[in-house]
Protein backbone atom coordinates (compact mmCIF):
# COMPACT_ATOMS: atom_id res chain seq x y z
CA UNK A 1 0.00 0.00 0.00
CA UNK A 2 2.82 2.37 0.83
CA UNK A 3 4.51 1.63 -2.46
CA UNK A 4 1.27 2.42 -4.37
CA UNK A 5 0.82 5.71 -2.54
CA UNK A 6 4.39 6.80 -3.29
CA UNK A 7 3.94 5.89 -6.97
CA UNK A 8 0.74 7.95 -7.14
CA UNK A 9 2.47 10.91 -5.56
CA UNK A 10 5.38 10.68 -7.95
CA UNK A 11 2.97 10.47 -10.91
CA UNK A 12 1.03 13.52 -9.76
CA UNK A 13 4.23 15.51 -9.32
CA UNK A 14 5.43 14.59 -12.81
CA UNK A 15 2.13 15.33 -14.62
CA UNK A 16 1.64 18.98 -15.84
CA UNK A 17 -1.88 20.37 -16.03
CA UNK A 18 -1.46 20.93 -19.75
CA UNK A 19 0.86 19.52 -22.41
CA UNK A 20 2.61 21.37 -25.22
CA UNK A 21 0.07 20.00 -27.67
CA UNK A 22 -2.82 21.64 -25.75
CA UNK A 23 -1.22 25.08 -25.53
CA UNK A 24 -2.94 27.97 -27.28
CA UNK A 25 -1.95 28.21 -31.00
CA UNK A 26 -1.05 31.91 -30.69
CA UNK A 27 1.64 31.15 -28.12
CA UNK A 28 5.21 30.54 -29.11
CA UNK A 29 6.90 27.38 -27.97
CA UNK A 30 9.00 29.35 -25.49
CA UNK A 31 5.92 31.07 -24.03
CA UNK A 32 4.10 27.76 -23.66
CA UNK A 33 7.09 26.18 -21.97
CA UNK A 34 7.33 29.08 -19.53
CA UNK A 35 3.64 28.90 -18.69
CA UNK A 36 3.77 25.13 -18.17
CA UNK A 37 6.70 25.48 -15.80
CA UNK A 38 4.86 28.11 -13.77
CA UNK A 39 1.72 25.96 -13.68
CA UNK A 40 3.68 22.91 -12.51
CA UNK A 41 5.36 24.94 -9.78
CA UNK A 42 1.97 26.20 -8.69
CA UNK A 43 0.76 22.59 -8.35
CA UNK A 44 3.79 21.48 -6.32
CA UNK A 45 2.14 21.93 -2.87
CA UNK A 46 -0.59 19.46 -3.87
CA UNK A 47 2.09 16.83 -4.62
CA UNK A 48 4.16 17.45 -1.51
CA UNK A 49 5.18 14.31 0.29
CA UNK A 50 3.12 13.11 3.22
CA UNK A 51 4.75 14.17 6.46
CA UNK A 52 3.35 11.25 8.44
CA UNK A 53 5.80 8.63 9.64
CA UNK A 54 5.83 5.41 7.64
CA UNK A 55 5.58 2.64 10.20
CA UNK A 56 6.16 -0.21 7.77
CA UNK A 57 9.92 -0.90 7.62
CA UNK A 58 11.36 -2.25 4.38
CA UNK A 59 11.11 -6.00 4.17
CA UNK A 60 14.02 -8.18 3.19
CA UNK A 61 14.05 -9.81 -0.20
CA UNK A 62 11.70 -12.82 0.02
CA UNK A 63 13.36 -16.20 0.26
CA UNK A 64 12.06 -18.89 -2.02
CA UNK A 65 13.66 -21.81 -0.18
CA UNK A 66 11.48 -23.76 2.22
CA UNK A 67 12.54 -23.45 5.84
CA UNK A 68 12.93 -27.17 6.36
CA UNK A 69 14.41 -26.58 9.81
CA UNK A 70 10.91 -25.66 10.96
CA UNK A 71 9.70 -29.06 9.78
CA UNK A 72 12.50 -30.62 11.79
CA UNK A 73 11.46 -28.70 14.89
CA UNK A 74 7.86 -29.80 14.37
CA UNK A 75 8.70 -33.50 14.28
CA UNK A 76 11.06 -33.04 17.25
CA UNK A 77 8.22 -31.47 19.26
CA UNK A 78 5.81 -34.24 18.23
CA UNK A 79 8.24 -37.01 19.20
CA UNK A 80 8.93 -35.29 22.53
CA UNK A 81 5.24 -35.22 23.36
CA UNK A 82 4.95 -38.83 22.18
CA UNK A 83 7.68 -40.03 24.54
CA UNK A 84 6.02 -38.16 27.39
CA UNK A 85 2.72 -39.95 26.69
CA UNK A 86 4.36 -43.37 26.34
CA UNK A 87 6.89 -43.46 29.18
CA UNK A 88 6.83 -40.08 30.95
CA UNK A 89 3.47 -40.12 32.73
CA UNK A 90 1.77 -42.46 35.17
CA UNK A 91 -1.54 -42.75 33.29
CA UNK A 92 0.07 -45.06 30.72
CA UNK A 93 0.45 -47.86 33.27
CA UNK A 94 -2.79 -49.46 32.05
CA UNK A 95 -1.22 -49.93 28.60
CA UNK A 96 2.12 -51.35 29.79
CA UNK A 97 0.65 -53.37 32.64
CA UNK A 98 3.08 -51.74 35.05
CA UNK A 99 4.71 -48.37 35.64
CA UNK A 100 6.90 -47.18 32.75
CA UNK A 101 9.20 -45.77 35.42
CA UNK A 102 10.15 -49.35 36.24
CA UNK A 103 10.46 -50.40 32.60
CA UNK A 104 12.43 -47.32 31.47
CA UNK A 105 13.97 -45.75 34.59
CA UNK A 106 16.39 -43.44 32.76
CA UNK A 107 14.27 -42.67 29.70
CA UNK A 108 11.22 -41.98 31.84
CA UNK A 109 13.09 -39.33 33.83
CA UNK A 110 13.96 -37.52 30.58
CA UNK A 111 10.62 -38.10 28.83
CA UNK A 112 8.71 -36.35 31.60
CA UNK A 113 9.99 -33.06 30.12
CA UNK A 114 8.53 -34.02 26.74
CA UNK A 115 5.31 -32.29 27.75
CA UNK A 116 7.12 -29.04 26.93
CA UNK A 117 7.06 -29.98 23.27
CA UNK A 118 3.64 -28.31 23.24
CA UNK A 119 5.27 -24.97 24.05
CA UNK A 120 7.64 -25.44 21.10
CA UNK A 121 4.60 -26.13 18.92
CA UNK A 122 3.01 -22.86 20.02
CA UNK A 123 6.12 -20.79 19.22
CA UNK A 124 6.33 -22.43 15.78
CA UNK A 125 2.62 -21.81 15.26
CA UNK A 126 3.00 -18.09 15.91
CA UNK A 127 5.85 -17.93 13.39
CA UNK A 128 4.09 -19.99 10.70
CA UNK A 129 0.64 -18.38 11.02
CA UNK A 130 2.13 -14.90 10.64
CA UNK A 131 4.10 -16.07 7.60
CA UNK A 132 1.24 -17.92 5.89
CA UNK A 133 -1.38 -15.21 6.47
CA UNK A 134 0.69 -12.40 4.93
CA UNK A 135 -1.14 -10.99 1.91
CA UNK A 136 -4.20 -13.18 2.45
CA UNK A 137 -7.77 -12.10 2.94
CA UNK A 138 -9.79 -13.10 5.97
CA UNK A 139 -11.70 -15.64 3.87
CA UNK A 140 -8.50 -17.20 2.55
CA UNK A 141 -7.13 -17.44 6.07
CA UNK A 142 -10.29 -19.11 7.36
CA UNK A 143 -10.44 -21.61 4.51
CA UNK A 144 -6.78 -22.54 4.84
CA UNK A 145 -7.12 -23.24 8.55
CA UNK A 146 -10.30 -25.31 8.24
CA UNK A 147 -9.01 -27.39 5.32
CA UNK A 148 -5.72 -27.94 7.13
CA UNK A 149 -7.06 -28.95 10.53
CA UNK A 150 -10.34 -30.78 10.10
CA UNK A 151 -9.83 -33.66 7.62
CA UNK A 152 -7.08 -35.39 9.62
CA UNK A 153 -8.87 -34.52 12.85
CA UNK A 154 -12.09 -36.21 11.71
CA UNK A 155 -10.12 -39.29 10.64
CA UNK A 156 -8.42 -39.45 14.05
CA UNK A 157 -11.78 -39.16 15.85
CA UNK A 158 -13.15 -42.12 13.87
CA UNK A 159 -10.04 -44.28 14.38
CA UNK A 160 -9.72 -43.62 18.12
CA UNK A 161 -13.43 -44.18 18.70
CA UNK A 162 -13.27 -47.50 16.84
CA UNK A 163 -10.24 -48.56 18.90
CA UNK A 164 -12.01 -47.66 22.15
CA UNK A 165 -14.97 -49.80 21.16
CA UNK A 166 -12.68 -52.70 20.21
CA UNK A 167 -10.49 -52.53 23.35
CA UNK A 168 -12.47 -50.77 26.08
CA UNK A 169 -10.13 -52.14 28.73
CA UNK A 170 -7.44 -49.70 27.57
CA UNK A 171 -9.66 -46.64 27.14
CA UNK A 172 -13.45 -46.76 27.58
CA UNK A 173 -15.40 -45.20 24.67
CA UNK A 174 -17.44 -42.03 25.03
CA UNK A 175 -21.16 -41.91 24.40
CA UNK A 176 -22.27 -41.30 20.83
CA UNK A 177 -23.54 -37.78 21.56
CA UNK A 178 -20.15 -36.88 23.04
CA UNK A 179 -18.28 -38.31 20.06
CA UNK A 180 -20.45 -36.28 17.67
CA UNK A 181 -19.73 -33.05 19.57
CA UNK A 182 -16.02 -33.85 19.29
CA UNK A 183 -16.32 -33.61 15.51
CA UNK A 184 -16.82 -29.85 15.89
CA UNK A 185 -13.58 -29.37 17.88
CA UNK A 186 -15.69 -27.44 20.41
CA UNK A 187 -15.96 -30.18 23.04
CA UNK A 188 -14.01 -28.27 25.68
CA UNK A 189 -16.16 -25.13 25.86
CA UNK A 190 -19.20 -27.44 25.67
CA UNK A 191 -17.97 -29.40 28.70
CA UNK A 192 -17.84 -32.70 26.78
CA UNK A 193 -15.23 -35.41 27.24
CA UNK A 194 -12.39 -35.58 24.72
CA UNK A 195 -11.95 -38.42 22.24
CA UNK A 196 -8.37 -37.30 21.58
CA UNK A 197 -6.26 -36.55 24.64
CA UNK A 198 -4.21 -33.95 22.76
CA UNK A 199 -7.13 -31.99 21.34
CA UNK A 200 -6.97 -29.43 24.16
CA UNK A 201 -4.04 -27.89 22.28
CA UNK A 202 -6.20 -27.60 19.14
CA UNK A 203 -8.70 -25.53 21.12
CA UNK A 204 -5.84 -23.27 22.19
CA UNK A 205 -4.69 -22.98 18.57
CA UNK A 206 -8.23 -22.23 17.37
CA UNK A 207 -8.56 -19.32 19.80
CA UNK A 208 -5.21 -17.97 18.65
CA UNK A 209 -6.39 -18.13 15.03
CA UNK A 210 -9.59 -16.31 15.96
CA UNK A 211 -7.81 -13.50 17.80
CA UNK A 212 -5.22 -13.08 15.06
CA UNK A 213 -7.90 -13.11 12.35
CA UNK A 214 -10.09 -10.51 14.06
CA UNK A 215 -7.36 -8.08 15.05
CA UNK A 216 -4.78 -8.51 12.28
CA UNK A 217 -5.83 -10.52 9.22
CA UNK A 218 -9.18 -8.78 8.84
CA UNK A 219 -7.55 -5.47 7.86
CA UNK A 220 -4.45 -6.98 6.30
CA UNK A 221 -1.27 -8.25 7.95
CA UNK A 222 1.36 -5.54 8.35
CA UNK A 223 4.37 -4.98 10.57
CA UNK A 224 2.55 -2.32 12.57
CA UNK A 225 -0.60 -4.38 13.14
CA UNK A 226 1.31 -7.47 14.23
CA UNK A 227 3.44 -5.44 16.66
CA UNK A 228 0.39 -3.74 18.15
CA UNK A 229 -1.36 -7.09 18.45
CA UNK A 230 1.63 -8.59 20.27
CA UNK A 231 1.88 -5.68 22.70
CA UNK A 232 -1.84 -5.49 23.44
CA UNK A 233 -2.16 -9.27 23.86
CA UNK A 234 0.76 -9.27 26.30
CA UNK A 235 -0.85 -6.54 28.39
CA UNK A 236 -4.23 -8.28 28.23
CA UNK A 237 -2.66 -11.50 29.48
CA UNK A 238 -1.10 -9.76 32.47
CA UNK A 239 -4.37 -7.99 33.31
CA UNK A 240 -6.29 -11.24 32.94
CA UNK A 241 -4.07 -12.82 35.56
CA UNK A 242 -4.85 -9.95 37.91
CA UNK A 243 -8.60 -10.18 37.18
CA UNK A 244 -8.58 -13.97 37.59
CA UNK A 245 -11.85 -14.36 35.68
CA UNK A 246 -12.59 -17.66 33.88
CA UNK A 247 -14.10 -15.94 30.83
CA UNK A 248 -11.18 -13.56 30.29
CA UNK A 249 -8.76 -16.44 30.83
CA UNK A 250 -10.57 -18.45 28.16
CA UNK A 251 -10.40 -15.59 25.67
CA UNK A 252 -6.96 -14.16 26.39
CA UNK A 253 -5.21 -17.49 27.20
CA UNK A 254 -2.87 -15.79 29.62
CA UNK A 255 -0.71 -18.90 30.10
CA UNK A 256 -0.26 -19.82 26.43
CA UNK A 257 -0.22 -16.35 24.83
CA UNK A 258 3.53 -15.65 25.39
CA UNK A 259 4.56 -18.53 23.14
CA UNK A 260 2.39 -17.44 20.22
CA UNK A 261 3.45 -13.82 20.68
CA UNK A 262 7.12 -14.80 20.67
CA UNK A 263 6.60 -16.73 17.43
CA UNK A 264 4.86 -13.76 15.78
CA UNK A 265 7.70 -11.40 16.70
CA UNK A 266 10.32 -13.89 15.49
CA UNK A 267 8.66 -14.03 12.08
CA UNK A 268 8.80 -10.23 11.86
CA UNK A 269 12.52 -10.48 12.65
CA UNK A 270 12.86 -13.03 9.86
CA UNK A 271 10.97 -10.80 7.42
CA UNK A 272 12.25 -7.33 8.35
CA UNK A 273 15.45 -7.93 10.28
CA UNK A 274 16.34 -7.38 13.90
CA UNK A 275 15.28 -4.32 15.84
CA UNK A 276 15.04 -3.42 19.50
CA UNK A 277 11.24 -3.50 19.68
CA UNK A 278 10.89 -6.99 18.21
CA UNK A 279 13.59 -8.51 20.39
CA UNK A 280 11.98 -6.84 23.41
CA UNK A 281 8.71 -8.60 22.56
CA UNK A 282 10.53 -11.92 22.21
CA UNK A 283 12.38 -11.43 25.50
CA UNK A 284 9.19 -10.48 27.36
CA UNK A 285 7.40 -13.51 25.92
CA UNK A 286 10.23 -15.79 27.02
CA UNK A 287 10.22 -14.34 30.54
CA UNK A 288 6.48 -14.78 30.92
CA UNK A 289 6.42 -18.16 29.19
CA UNK A 290 9.06 -19.73 31.39
CA UNK A 291 7.14 -18.60 34.46
CA UNK A 292 3.96 -20.29 33.25
CA UNK A 293 5.76 -23.50 32.31
CA UNK A 294 7.55 -23.71 35.64
CA UNK A 295 4.42 -23.18 37.73
CA UNK A 296 2.41 -25.59 35.56
CA UNK A 297 4.92 -28.47 35.60
CA UNK A 298 6.69 -28.10 38.94
CA UNK A 299 5.30 -27.88 42.43
CA UNK A 300 7.84 -27.69 45.27
CA UNK A 301 5.23 -28.87 47.77
CA UNK A 302 4.01 -31.89 45.81
CA UNK A 303 4.57 -35.19 47.58
CA UNK A 304 3.14 -37.67 45.08
CA UNK A 305 4.37 -37.15 41.54
CA UNK A 306 5.18 -39.68 38.84
CA UNK A 307 8.59 -38.15 38.10
CA UNK A 308 10.31 -35.25 39.82
CA UNK A 309 10.99 -32.32 37.53
CA UNK A 310 13.63 -29.66 37.96
CA UNK A 311 12.60 -26.02 37.46
CA UNK A 312 16.03 -25.38 35.93
CA UNK A 313 15.54 -28.05 33.28
CA UNK A 314 12.08 -26.64 32.53
CA UNK A 315 13.67 -23.21 32.04
CA UNK A 316 16.29 -24.74 29.77
CA UNK A 317 13.70 -26.49 27.58
CA UNK A 318 11.55 -23.36 27.26
CA UNK A 319 14.68 -21.39 26.35
CA UNK A 320 15.44 -23.97 23.67
CA UNK A 321 11.93 -23.54 22.22
CA UNK A 322 12.44 -19.80 21.73
CA UNK A 323 16.12 -20.05 20.74
CA UNK A 324 15.55 -22.73 18.10
CA UNK A 325 12.83 -20.75 16.32
CA UNK A 326 14.99 -17.63 16.66
CA UNK A 327 17.80 -19.52 14.91
CA UNK A 328 15.41 -20.27 12.04
CA UNK A 329 14.31 -16.62 11.91
CA UNK A 330 17.92 -15.45 11.67
CA UNK A 331 18.82 -18.04 9.03
CA UNK A 332 21.23 -19.89 11.31
CA UNK A 333 19.61 -23.25 10.50
CA UNK A 334 19.49 -22.83 6.74
CA UNK A 335 22.04 -25.61 6.47
CA UNK A 336 19.38 -28.06 7.73
CA UNK A 337 17.87 -28.34 4.27
CA UNK A 338 17.44 -32.08 3.89
CA UNK A 339 14.47 -33.21 1.82
CA UNK A 340 13.37 -35.80 4.34
CA UNK A 341 12.56 -33.01 6.80
CA UNK A 342 9.78 -31.84 4.50
CA UNK A 343 8.34 -35.36 4.46
CA UNK A 344 8.64 -35.57 8.24
CA UNK A 345 6.90 -32.22 8.58
CA UNK A 346 3.88 -33.48 6.63
CA UNK A 347 3.47 -36.34 9.11
CA UNK A 348 3.65 -34.17 12.22
CA UNK A 349 -0.01 -33.16 12.49
CA UNK A 350 -1.66 -36.56 11.88
CA UNK A 351 0.99 -38.24 14.04
CA UNK A 352 0.30 -35.79 16.86
CA UNK A 353 -3.44 -36.50 16.64
CA UNK A 354 -3.30 -40.30 16.78
CA UNK A 355 -0.15 -41.09 18.73
CA UNK A 356 -1.49 -40.91 22.29
CA UNK A 357 -4.54 -43.15 22.56
CA UNK A 358 -3.87 -45.32 19.53
CA UNK A 359 -0.28 -45.64 20.69
CA UNK A 360 -1.52 -46.95 24.03
CA UNK A 361 -3.56 -49.55 22.17
CA UNK A 362 -0.47 -50.54 20.17
CA UNK A 363 1.60 -50.85 23.36
CA UNK A 364 -1.04 -53.04 24.98
CA UNK A 365 -1.17 -55.35 21.96
CA UNK A 366 2.58 -55.57 21.31
CA UNK A 367 3.70 -55.87 24.92
CA UNK A 368 0.90 -57.62 26.75
CA UNK A 369 -0.59 -59.78 24.01
CA UNK A 370 2.42 -60.59 21.82
CA UNK A 371 4.93 -60.45 24.66
CA UNK A 372 7.44 -58.05 23.08
CA UNK A 373 10.09 -56.61 25.38
CA UNK A 374 9.66 -52.97 26.46
CA UNK A 375 12.16 -51.36 24.08
CA UNK A 376 10.99 -53.18 20.91
CA UNK A 377 7.41 -52.41 21.97
CA UNK A 378 8.19 -48.70 22.32
CA UNK A 379 9.90 -48.51 18.92
CA UNK A 380 7.17 -50.57 17.25
CA UNK A 381 4.44 -48.33 18.70
CA UNK A 382 6.15 -45.16 17.46
CA UNK A 383 6.77 -46.74 14.05
CA UNK A 384 3.16 -47.87 13.78
CA UNK A 385 1.91 -44.37 14.56
CA UNK A 386 4.23 -42.88 11.93
CA UNK A 387 2.92 -45.30 9.30
CA UNK A 388 -0.65 -44.50 10.31
CA UNK A 389 0.13 -40.79 10.09
CA UNK A 390 1.45 -41.30 6.56
CA UNK A 391 -1.73 -43.15 5.59
CA UNK A 392 -3.91 -40.37 6.97
CA UNK A 393 -1.85 -37.79 5.10
CA UNK A 394 -1.96 -39.76 1.86
CA UNK A 395 -5.57 -40.98 1.95
CA UNK A 396 -7.30 -38.16 3.84
CA UNK A 397 -5.37 -34.90 3.99
CA UNK A 398 -4.08 -34.88 0.41
CA UNK A 399 -7.42 -35.53 -1.38
CA UNK A 400 -9.90 -34.07 1.12
CA UNK A 401 -8.11 -30.87 2.18
CA UNK A 402 -7.91 -29.20 -1.27
CA UNK A 403 -11.44 -30.35 -2.15
CA UNK A 404 -12.82 -28.89 1.07
CA UNK A 405 -11.03 -25.61 0.38
CA UNK A 406 -12.51 -25.45 -3.13
CA UNK A 407 -16.01 -26.12 -1.83
CA UNK A 408 -15.69 -23.36 0.75
CA UNK A 409 -14.38 -21.00 -1.93
CA UNK A 410 -17.38 -21.75 -4.14
CA UNK A 411 -19.73 -21.22 -1.21
CA UNK A 412 -18.07 -17.88 -0.48
CA UNK A 413 -18.51 -16.73 -4.07
CA UNK A 414 -22.16 -17.82 -4.01
CA UNK A 415 -22.80 -15.77 -0.87
CA UNK A 416 -21.20 -12.68 -2.42
CA UNK A 417 -23.36 -12.93 -5.53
Amino acid sequence: MTGTTETTRATRAAEPTETAETAEPTETAETARTRLTRTTLTKTPDAAPDTTVDTEPPARAPRTDRMRALDGLRILAALSVCLFHYVGKGQVEHAWGQSPKQLFPDLSAVATYGALGVQLFFVISGFVICMSSWGRSLGDFFRSRVSRLYPAYWAAIVLVTAACVALPSVIPPLRLDEVLVNLTMLQQPMGVGRVLGVCWTLWVEARFYLLFALFVVWKGVTYRRVVLFCCLWTVAGVLARVADNPLTDEIVMRDHAPFFIGGLALYLIHRYGSDLLLWSIVATSWLLGQRYSTTALWDPHATQVFQERSPYVILLVVTFAFASVAAVALGRLRWANWRWLTFAGTLTYPFYLVHEHLGWFAIAVYHRKFGLDPWPTLLAAIGTMLVLAWLIHRLVETPVGPRLKRLMKQQSERIRT
